[in-house]
């Protein structure tokens, strides 16, 4: 029996994620991936899936699907209602989903990005072993529109995980521990300084590719042309304008603006949910 959801609503971005493309880099493929991993991993497990199997990520405005089977699936991540059919259902624990039924996640009450697991993941075509959406790229299935179908797949027999279990709230301010990064001596020691003593905010321009800041501009010691060097996860790009951008899941393998400093990966699950206006503080660690 093949199991497909309809997407009635695909709301502002919904794309498939997993645990992403790791070693393609040298290929010029970014990792992708789901940006709250810990999240997906939750959900996935309270359905008694293998933790990195594929879920929908959705932003701000959640989605809609309806179903043509009985499945079963998760809602976490970013805090939003859940229903089914119009009624309320739970959110961050397993919901039974019947035959024919709209289950609709609706916008996030905080955070950014929330995440629908289903029993059995999201069957999507895996290209170079993930079936995530990349959006620099253009690898992977395409984010979701209004009348797609989505497969799922077969449900492990296995046991399902805890009914319910606690999840971490968006963070009402994101402190990245950060690492100086290999182009730090083209910064003032001033720009240092402000770095890590001052507060930013997210600005409302991120995306996957990267959490941009605002606050104050990092003023150059070298005013130089910087070659086109190799970029990683994490990595605090320092464009013309002097606002440090952190480099997501879709982030470029290149690039030719400095690197300050590089944010330690366990941090960036918090990045990606924190919404425009959060304060961002970077701290040496």
């Amino acid at each position: 029996m093949t199991i497909k959801l309809t997407v009635v609503r695909a709301g502002a971005l919904t794309t498939v994620q997993d645990a992403g493309r790791r070693g393609h880099a040298h290929l010029g493929v970014p990792r992708s991936g789901a940006l709250d991993a810990p999240a997906m991993r939750l959900a996935n497990r309270l359905l008694g899936n293998d933790p990195d199997t594929a879920v929908l990520e959705t932003t701000l405005t959640g989605c809609a699907l309806r179903t043509a089977h009985a499945v079963r699936v998760v809602v976490g991540g970013a805090p939003c209602p859940v229903t089914v059919d119009g009624l309320p259902a739970a959110w961050g624990a397993p919901v039974r989903v019947p035959a024919g039924a709209v289950l609709e996640l609706g916008p996030v009450t905080a955070g950014v990005r929330a995440y629908l697991a289903v029993a059995g993941g999201i069957a999507a075509e895996a290209v170079l072993g993930s079936r995530s959406t990349d959006l620099l790229s253009g690898l992977g299935p395409a984010p979701l529109r209004d009348g797609d179908t989505v497969p799922v797949g077969t449900p492990a027999r296995q046991a399902a995980g805890p009914a319910v279990a606690p999840w971490p709230g968006p963070p009402a301010e994101l402190v990245l521990p950060v690492r100086p990064g290999p182009r730090a001596d083209w910064f003032t020691p001033a720009a240092l300084h402000t770095f890590t003593s001052a507060t930013y905010r997210v600005s409302a321009h991120s995306n996957r590719i990267g959490l941009r800041t605002e606050g104050p501009a990092l003023e150059r010691a070298s005013t130089g042309e910087l070659p086109s060097e190799g970029m990683v996860l994490g990595a605090v790009q320092v464009p013309p304008d002097g606002r440090p951008v952190v480099f997501l899941h879709d982030h470029p393998t290149t690039g030719g603006y400095p690197v300050i400093a590089v944010v330690a990966e366990f941090a960036l699950a918090a990045a990606a949910q924190a919404a425009a206006g959060t304060p961002v503080r970077f701290t040496l660690g």
